[in-house]
């Protein structure tokens, strides 16, 4: 049997759970309310901090998943991910507009990658 490491677990879901040399994050949000700019930065830098964690980084991305609270913000998040993306490594990827948690959130990552 494989073992399965969770990171930073809680009682509802993990950040992050690492299996079979994948590891699977959970939505990644930002602060409420900042734009979406500011809400891409944020998160990608804690998909950084996370994948870090689970032994891995973003040139080893398979899937990425984004949800944006409203479709016309999709360029401007695409300014921050096209920066942020390593050249040649990116993922498979699909984007959907989507009521998302809270009503300050406008944006959500969820990425599965190699370890």
């Amino acid at each position: 049997m494989s073992d399965i490491t969770r990171i930073e677990p809680g009682a509802r879901m993990s950040q992050a759970v690492v299996h079979n040399s994948v590891v699977y994050l959970a939505g990644q949000v930002a602060s409420e309310g900042a734009s979406v700019t500011v809400q891409t930065q944020e998160i990608l830098a804690n998909v950084d901090r996370l994948l870090a964690e689970a032994g891995s980084d973003k040139t080893k991305l398979l899937t990425t998943q984004i949800w944006v609270a409203d479709i016309a913000d999709f360029a401007e998040m695409n300014d921050v991910w096209d920066a942020w993306v390593a050249p040649g490594a990116a993922p498979a990827r699909w984007t959907g507009e989507s009521k998302l948690a809270k009503p300050g959130f406008k944006v959500e990552i969820i990425v599965t990658a190699a370890v």
